[in-house]
């Protein structure tokens, strides 16, 4: 039976498309999403995560994130996260996040100037995150992505401090859809518990859809959130 108090809040902006099935998915892993419209001020007092889902958020004016970073619900969220809550961006909540400057880097339109669909391969670079927990090292996962502005990119000072700090937790393997730096797929803050990433584990949580890898992600979310409502206890 799902715990009612394992809450995961889903935010949802002007132009997200994304929600639902992230709610489903959460759903299905044993979580209770809760939808928080992006004009509230508040997140739920229960909630044990935060997940900024895909999507174009104000339409992908300006660039990708620009403008939901001032949404009202966002100082909640840098609160929640600055407490040790995990938060995971997906797509535009990865953009999102980037311009809030919750995570490193930005993200630019892909290399090939086109939105690219489909399947992708990932390796597992860090399994001690809140995202990761239930990987292996380096396994292989199989998950896919739909993004026309996805080319994570920081500059070489930036890049550096990202890689000694291990910030790294997903890189494309082999085939980068994008053209992101240094392959990377998946990025979180300095402290691990902050994760953006291009590919939608959402998607991929069920084998009739080819990969249920991203269970993988989604299900260390859960576990990660059940911890931290334990704690708020």
């Amino acid at each position: 039976m799902t715990d009612l108090r394992l809450r995961v809040a889903v935010v949802v902006f002007p132009g997200s498309n994304d929600e639902q099935a992230a709610a489903f998915a959460l759903r299905t892993l044993g979580a209770e999403p809760a939808l928080v419209w992006h004009a509230e001020p508040d997140l739920p007092r229960d909630a044990g995560a935060v997940v900024l889902p895909g999507g174009f958020s104000y339409g992908d004016y300006l660039r990708c994130g620009a403008i939901a970073r001032f949404a009202r619900v966002m100082p909640a969220i840098s609160s929640f996260a600055d407490a040790g809550g995990p938060v995971l961006g997906i797509c535009n909540g990865f953009q999102i996040l980037c311009e809030a400057g919750l995570l490193p880097g930005v993200l630019r339109p892909n290399a090939s100037l086109r939105f690219v669909c489909r399947d992708v391969r990932l390796r597992v670079e860090r399994t001690d995150t809140p995202f990761t927990s239930n990987c292996e090292p380096g396994q292989r996962l199989t998950i896919p992505v739909k993004h026309g502005e996805g080319c994570w990119f920081a500059d070489e000072k930036l890049l550096t401090t990202v890689e000694a700090n291990g910030q790294v937790v997903l890189r494309y393997d082999e085939d980068n859809p994008n053209g992101s730096l240094a392959d990377v797929a998946a990025v979180a803050n300095a402290d691990g518990n902050v994760m953006g990433l291009m590919p939608h584990p959402e998607y991929a949580v069920d084998p009739l859809l080819g990969s249920s890898d991203g269970g993988l992600i989604l299900a260390s979310l859960v576990e990660a959130a059940r911890s931290h409502a334990a704690a708020l206890v």
